[in-house]
């Protein structure tokens, strides 16, 4: 590996060779593989598939706040008076945090608002329902703040003592009459209305989303969007009231704040020098050996690839052929890498097909480390059994990978976990992301701890809260200079793919509370069953007007390619939508297109244009499709 890797960089450059990595590592884990990606091997173009599911928050909390974090927690459902969910489906997604929402509802009553294209699960259960035209949330964002001004309901005191640049947002929304905005978001602008009120007058309100808002062309837009809301009537840092994104997968923010994926450990950032320095001296090499900026997303490496750009590539527990948009695209452009490798437990994922190495890896219950939940808890998992056959740690592999470099012998490389723990906790002193007071014993004794936790505090005896932290209690504390957030004016572009003549219908793609992400896990378990085979929802007046019977297979076709699906009938899309889920490779990213936002490079899976067709042989069809999937 690493002889094909040196002989890719001598001939093509430092950066012909990528890696991307993953959401699903201990965070341990992460800060080490930054040692070898950025210290050893080098490389600008390194990144996470965190940036197909979160890139979209972390750079809407970095543009409005100066840093990534959310700023609530979990507790603030037990504290809120209103709640809006963007594009997020709790009980399918996030099962265990939706009845955690849910029991704090059954107590305060408190109004949940829902916006979805979709009739979700939650929007079933939801006080109201506002079923948006894809894309458009940014319009309903600035519409909402539009009434909040006009009938004076922000919060004075708060915007001048935590925000700036409040004119400028100010003269943005002024264009966003809810009769407008109406016609473009498709809510009517009595609902914009109430919902302005009634988001403007709790005394505690919040927002959360997830894949809704994030997986779009303007996903970073619109969680400034909802930042923007939450400051202008001042819902950020206390009970109740927050932006909460919540993350899609088991640690995602693990890999934000330490895989040195964006930048480098603990939110430091490429682009200043001093961050570079503080790395330099702690790790033991040049500050030059860093990059200036940061280099190439994943969204971007792929087209690098077809260009011949990137010559080598390193996938770490993740899957694009099932999570990247335009599937045959992909394929593809493996095809065309020099060496690709890829390391997993599971040796049948679809990239193995491409790989010239594979490295088998220990997974979350053979091995041991840490991970960040959405709230900023940082937990720990112990191991319970040993990886089989040649699996090694993810931790193993990367030390013994960056011995086989020049600056391996320069770098510190501590074998006991506990130990690269404790690099960690030094290097996050002082910074917003402080877990200097933690240790793994104390995490395990508190049943986990969020930060910053600091080791003043540790020092003082003063005992992590079991209610949770919030960040920005105070004000001035947000993270840029001048000590407040930015209010920034969200134009709305409309470069969504549409619906027309040859593509008359929206594709909406999403989760089952049956499957994770790309059924890697999942499909190989008993749960199968309840969905082993991919389906479309389609609104049955649509369906008898192409002839579409419930439950036969159907061809969805998009610009990019096909799909076949079993067509079920269900009045939770609209006539002019359908919904698949997104758990199969060979199905839903077959269609979508992927155009990426410009703030996050994340992609858009949810705007895409498809038509679908009735398939003859009906058979021969449901044989091959389960043939396809081991049946």
């Amino acid at each position: 590996m690493a002889h094909e890797i040196l002989r890719i960089q001598k001939t093509y450059g430092r950066d012909s060779f990528a890696i991307v990595s993953t959401g699903q590592l201990l965070t341990e884990e992460f800060y080490t593989l930054g040692k070898p990606a950025r210290g050893c091997i080098g490389t600008n173009n390194y990144d996470g598939n965190t940036t197909l599911c979160m890139s979209s928050a972390v750079s809407g909390y970095k543009r409005s706040f100066g840093s990534d974090g959310p700023p609530g927690n979990y507790k603030d459902f037990e504290h809120t008076d209103c709640l809006i969910a963007w594009g997020s489906n709790l009980p399918e997604q996030h099962p265990i945090i939706y009845w955690r929402m849910k029991e704090a509802q059954e107590k305060r009553n408190f109004p949940l608002i829902v916006v979805d294209p979709r009739v979700t699960m939650l929007a079933q259960n939801a006080d109201m329902h506002l079923a948006i035209t894809p894309g458009t949330d940014v319009v309903l964002q600035n519409a909402l703040m539009h009434v909040i001004l006009d009938e004076g309901l922000e919060d004075r005191d708060y915007i001048a003592a935590n925000c700036a640049d409040f004119e400028l947002m100010e003269k943005e929304v002024q264009k966003y009459d809810p009769v407008s905005a109406s016609k473009i978001c498709g809510i009517d602008e009595d609902t914009i209305r109430n919902v302005a009120r009634l988001y403007a007058n709790a005394d505690a309100a919040m927002s959360i989303w997830t894949m809704g808002i994030n997986q779009s062309t303007h996903g970073s837009d619109g969680v400034v969007g909802i930042n923007n809301l939450n400051l202008i009537t001042g819902n950020i840092g206390k009970a109740g009231g927050t932006s909460l994104s919540i993350t899609g997968q088991c640690n995602a923010m693990g890999t934000r704040e330490w895989s040195s994926c964006s930048g480098l450990p603990g939110y430091r950032v490429l682009e200043k020098p001093e961050d570079s320095e503080e790395i330099d001296k702690f790790w033991g090499i040049d500050a030059e050996f860093f990059p200036k900026q940061r280099g190439l997303t994943e969204t971007d490496i792929f087209p690098a690839i077809e260009t011949g750009q990137i010559k080598g590539l390193w996938l770490i527990a993740t899957n694009p052929m099932t999570s990247m948009a335009n599937t045959e695209r992909i394929r593809k452009t493996l095809e065309k890498l020099d060496f690709l490798v890829v390391q997993d437990s599971y040796a049948d994922v679809e990239t193995t097909q491409y790989a010239h190495l594979y490295l088998p890896a220990a997974t979350w219950a053979e091995k041991e480390g840490v991970f960040t939940n959405t709230e900023r808890r940082v937990n720990i998992v112990r191991k319970v059994t040993d990886a089989p056959g040649e699996s090694q740690a993810d931790l193993w592999i990367f030390n013994e990978v960056a011995k086989r470099f020049e600056n391996g012998s320069k770098i510190k490389f501590p074998q006991a976990l506990s130990d690269v723990f404790d690099e960690m906790c030094e290097l996050s002193k002082g910074r917003l992301l402080d877990i200097s007071g933690m240790s793994h014993d104390k995490i395990e004794a508190q049943r986990g701890i969020q930060w910053p936790y600091t080791s003043e505090e540790a020092d003082r005896g003063v005992e992590p809260p079991a209610g949770g932290k919030r960040l920005y209690t105070e004000a001035g504390t947000f993270r840029y200079a001048d000590g407040k957030a930015k209010l920034i004016p969200l134009p709305f572009i409309d470069n969504n793919e549409v619906p027309d003549d040859d593509y008359p219908l929206w594709l909406n793609t999403g989760r089952l509370v049956e499957h994770f992400h790309t059924r890697t896990k999942t499909g190989k378990v008993g749960n199968n069953k309840y969905s082993p085979i991919p389906f479309m929802e389609i609104n049955p007046d649509a369906a008898q007007e192409l002839g579409i019977v419930h439950s036969e297979y159907v061809r969805c076709i998009s610009r990019r390619g096909d799909a076949v699906v079993m067509a079920m009938c269900t009045q939770r899309v609209p006539e002019n939508m359908i919904f698949i889920p997104f758990h199969f490779h060979d199905c839903v990213n077959r269609l979508t297109l992927g155009l990426l936002d410009p703030h996050s490079r994340q992609p858009a899976f949810k705007q895409s244009a498809v038509r679908v067709e009735c398939v003859e042989d009906q058979q021969a069809t449901a044989q091959m499709s389960m043939e396809m999937r081991g049946f």
